[in-house]
């Protein structure tokens, strides 16, 4: 232990790490830029942050206030002690309704503060997009603004009073007037009056530089407001008084589409009379889905309030009629809202990637420009860009002229560094010339530090040093952020890692093949840092439950970051602090598509145990759940089923079994079926249909555990009219499926002997090597259905995202591994695909449950909702994770986790609902969770309506029941 650290140690009450892990999850915030720390704080309250202070200041160390980590200049990250707040500076201290004031501490999130001003009516008016994760101490720190700031300005003007700890231990009291100012200060204003008269461009979104202008006599010398944006470099903010707004009762969304985004812009400012509450804009290059937006090939977001639906309607309208659109569309209801405003949203994630899947960058995410002169600075944007060969796509907030932005720099190459710096600088002058601003949210941080003068000219330049002077005479406080700051083409994060890519055993398709590029996905977004789930969303379950940066996919990404780069994270694959990070993730896969930027983290987990178990011994729970498939089919061969499951209800044999085989305790073992579904299947007897023929996969679940969902799905899938086989022998019951009605299906015959298998447990325990060879053995399997265009029906929600997704990717080298991929359909998808004439038995009853979390990430559950809605099954299934996922939930040291993920949104939906209600969950994880923690039976929609089917006709709007279901 070092000096620094021993004295840290004794001087706080809060957390001190030095560790591997903690220095390696606050390298980097959301920018290019990366600075390894020398170590990381928590502190308890502002006596904390005092004797840090104290003890740095000693030491010589400098010392990094960090927030949520979303900045995107570089700012919160640093050499030497970071100080982060979120994990107990993070309270509501008070909320005053009457007075419209709230008293937050800086690491409390945005949207925890607007929670709780709403049953007042009240909200904080700016909220960046970020808004989930980003806390009042960064917003603060950047003087951020958010989409409302047509209406409610920027932070700085929602600012009261600070509370303030000065380097070198003064406890400030900052606010308007010179009272609680530091010494000097004044003097230095007064000696300056014209400059900082003239000196700062009018517009709404200037962020660059300090806010001295705001010290001014006739701005009433607001110590506070000027203390907003300075970046972490002046003082440490332990509390502040913000103000609070009126929420309007009502909004309405109107979404205006235009050509592009030049001419979205020139309209821009023509909305401002209409006082609307936003003014946003963005291109259709950052669109994933155009579901529900106008026709265009661009859009301004533009909001309106009202004490009514009505009134808020009406305004949206006005701003229709008054506008010159392509197309045009208001929204009311508040789901569709929140679903288009997700869209502008993720674009800070979207943006990254090109629509060709080339990597862009932020560096020039936010400068701003009178709004009169964006739709003219935006084409002259366009221009540099050709000129230098690069491609970005504007979005951001049009009403206040400011862009955000990500270019795909080449920041990888010394060639790309050198356009990279040429294009700042170009651009820099590009935004003065239209009278602008090189920031106009996230601050300069060591992105455009170094280009101020362009914009402020030396002197001005000179003078916001002499004010850092006045606060920090040591530059103790995040030196190298705007004033003598870094060269902004230096401590670029991509340096660090390796040049050559990695050997690895997935094929990583959207990364070209490269390892490094997967990792670089994560720029720091931090949307995995949500600490509630909302709508459908998964990620980040662990994250939630435990609120550690590390079991974030965030911190997972920054640890194989480190990792790769081999500074911090030093014995690679074998690294114990990145499988430690990896072992809490459910690999729900959530971040596939929740991130906006689709990281992966599954798959990196599964690559990163490959290595790091290669030649060496596994965890039990490898052997023993990783080849649950090989274990289950041996208990079938042997006949020993039921001796299985009376050996697992006897205690003392039960514990004995979990120990060996690395269970939690708390876990009781499922009980195994006395017969299996494929065993059920060749005794059946002649299977109807006259249809389409349909390959139905008995995955391990649905054959050893539940054959009932097996059973009932070939039920339903009959009764649709399908004709129903199985691998790998794939002959109908009392007849070949090459019977002269389909010529494609008599190559079926041919079909070899064995099991299919999705290899799911092999992947999600790291077991690549086996993986691959299961898998290879499947597609010899498979080879028939193959040469046919017959689909492949998979019951189980993980084993169809299973070979949809980990198939081809780990089997990249294999052309039929993309063509079974290609023909696995859900059951749903299946009766809507291949049945679209047939209408489910009509059920009218209320449904809850949850959407298995490889539904919602992989598979897509639009062809659910359908049939549920056919079915007469209302309700919306919930979102996030059940928290088994697979061996997760069963392996030991999991069991809390498991819980609190299953206890955030599914036991409670349970629980609360109807008692007539069908509780779905179509995954074996989900209905064990269930069983197993709330005691309630979930069933796969396939049962639900094979129960249906079995009651008899359904008055024509149901296909014919037939006979009953064998038993």
């Amino acid at each position: 232990m070092s000096d620094l650290e021993a004295e840290l140690r004794g001087a706080v009450r809060g957390d001190v790490g030095f560790d591997v892990t903690s220095r390696a999850l606050v390298t980097m915030d959301a920018s290019n830029y990366r600075r390894v720390p020398l170590g990381v704080v928590a502190p308890r309250d502002a006596d904390d942050v005092a004797a840090v202070l104290e003890v740095c200041r000693a030491h010589g160390v400098p010392v990094v206030p960090r927030g949520g980590g979303t900045s995107i200049a570089g700012q919160a990250t640093g050499t030497g002690v970071v100080l982060d707040f979120p994990r107990y500076m993070n309270r509501l201290v008070a909320l005053d309704a009457g007075a419209r004031t709230a008293v937050v501490q800086p690491g409390l999130v945005l949207d925890r503060l607007q929670e709780a001003a709403a049953p007042h009516g009240l909200r904080f008016g700016p909220d960046p997009s970020t808004h989930s994760r980003c806390t009042l101490g960064g917003m603060i720190g950047n003087n951020s603004c958010g989409s409302h700031s047509v209406a409610w300005g920027t932070t700085a003007d929602s600012v009261r009073e600070l509370d303030v700890v000065t380097a070198r231990g003064e406890r400030l009291r900052l606010g308007r007037g010179w009272a609680g100012a530091p010494d000097g200060l004044r003097a230095l204003v007064e000696g300056e009056l014209a400059r900082l008269r003239t000196g700062f461009p009018e517009l709404p979104r200037r962020i660059s530089g300090y806010a001295l202008d705001a010290l001014l006599p006739e701005k009433g010398a607001d110590v506070a407001r000027s203390f907003c944006g300075s970046e972490g470099t002046l003082g440490v903010l332990t509390e502040a008084v913000v103000d609070l707004v009126e929420a309007p009762r009502a909004r309405a969304l109107a979404v205006l589409g235009y050509a592009d985004e030049c001419a979205a812009a020139e309209a821009a400012v023509g909305l401002l009379p209409y006082r609307p509450l936003t003014v946003e804009g963005m291109a259709a290059d950052l669109v994933r889905s155009a579901a529900g937006l106008p026709r265009g090939g661009a859009w301004l977001f533009v909001e309106t309030g009202g004490d009514s639906a009505g009134e808020a309607r009406a305004r949206a309208e006005a701003i229709v009629r008054a506008a010159d659109v392509v197309d045009a569309r208001v929204v009311t209801d508040g789901a569709e809202q929140r679903a288009l405003w997700r869209i502008r949203e993720d674009a800070s994630g979207t943006a990254t990637r090109m629509p060709d899947g080339t990597e862009a960058w932020p560096g020039w995410e936010d400068c701003a420009v009178p709004p009169a002169r964006l739709g003219a600075y935006l084409r002259d944007f366009r221009a540099l860009l050709t000129a230098h060969g690069l491609r970005g796509t504007p979005y951001g907030h049009f009403g206040d002229g400011c862009i955000h932005v990500r270019i795909d720099f080449d920041l990888l190459t010394e060639a790309g560094v050198g356009r990279f710096r040429r294009f700042s600088e170009e651009l820099a002058d590009l935004v003065v010339a239209h009278g602008g601003s090189l920031s106009g949210e996230h601050g300069d941080g060591q992105a455009r530090a170094e280009l101020l003068p362009r914009m402020y000219g030396d002197e001005m330049v000179a003078l916001f040093e002499r004010a850092k002077a006045v606060w920090d005479p040591d530059d103790l406080l995040n030196p190298g952020m705007l004033v003598r700051p870094a060269p902004l083409d230096s401590g670029l994060r991509f340096a660090v890692l390796p040049r050559e890519p990695v050997d690895v055993a997935f094929g990583y398709p959207g990364d070209g093949g490269d390892f490094t590029a997967a990792v670089r996905r994560c720029v720091g977004v931090a949307k995995c840092r949500t600490t509630t789930a909302s709508g459908p969303a998964v990620m980040c379950p662990s994250y939630r439950a435990t609120g550690e940066e590390r079991h974030s996919t965030r911190g997972r990404a920054r640890l194989l970051h480190e990792m790769l780069a081999g500074e911090v994270v030093t014995d690679g694959w074998r690294s114990e602090e990145v499988r430690e990070a990896l072992d809490l993730c459910l690999s729900c896969k959530g971040c596939r598509s929740d991130c906006p930027v689709e990281v992966d983290m599954a798959t990196y987990k599964a690559e990163f145990l490959h290595h790091h178990y290669a030649g060496r011994r596994r965890p039990a729970a490898h052997y023993s759940m990783g080849r649950l498939p090989v274990w289950l089919r041996w208990v079938s061969r042997t006949r020993t089923a039921s001796l299985a499951n009376a050996l697992a209800g006897m205690r003392p044999l039960a514990w004995v079994a979990k120990r060996v085989g690395g269970i939690a305790a708390q876990r009781g073992i499922p009980r195994l079926a006395r017969e299996t579904f494929s065993g059920w299947w060749r005794g059946r007897g002649p299977g109807g249909g006259t249809g389409d023929l349909v390959v139905l996969w008995p995955d391990t679940f649905t054959e050893h555990l539940s054959p009932s969902v097996g059973r009932a799905a070939v039920r339903v899938l009959e009764a649709a009219g399908l004709r129903v086989a199985l691998p790998p022998t794939l002959r109908m019951r009392g007849r070949p499926v090459g019977d002269g009605r389909s010529r494609s299906a008599a190559a079926l015959l041919t079909a070899r002997r064995g099991r299919v298998c999705c290899g799911l447990t092999y992947v999600s325990t790291g077991q690549l090597d086996h993986a691959r060879v299961v898998l290879r053995r499947t597609l010899d399997l498979m080879e028939p259905v193959l040469e046919t265009d017959v689909p492949v029906v998979v019951l189980e929600p993980s084993c169809a995202a299973a070979l949809r997704g980990d198939l081809p990717e780990l089997l990249h080298d294999d052309p039929r591994a993309a063509r079974l991929a290609a023909r696995v359909l859900t059951f749903a998808e299946t009766l809507e695909r291949h049945a679209p004439g047939w209408r489910p038995p009509r059920l009218d009853r209320p449904a809850v449950g949850q959407t298995h979390c490889h539904q919602h990430a992989v598979l897509g559950d639009t062809a659910d909702r359908r049939l549920r809605e056919a079915a007469g099954l209302d309700g919306e299934l919930s979102g996030g994770c059940c928290g088994l996922a697979g061996n997760f939930g069963f392996e030991k040291g999991h069991f809390e986790v498991s819980a609190a993920c299953a206890e955030e949104r599914l036991l409670p939906s349970v629980r609360e609902a109807d008692p007539s209600a069908v509780v779905l969950a179509d995954g074996f994880s989900c209905r064990t969770q269930l069983e197993q923690l709330a005691g309630v039976r979930g069933r796969h929609l396939a049962e639900v309506l094979a129960e249906g089917l079995a009651d008899g006709p359904t008055d024509g709007r149901g296909a014919d029941a037939g006979p009953p279901p064998a038993r």
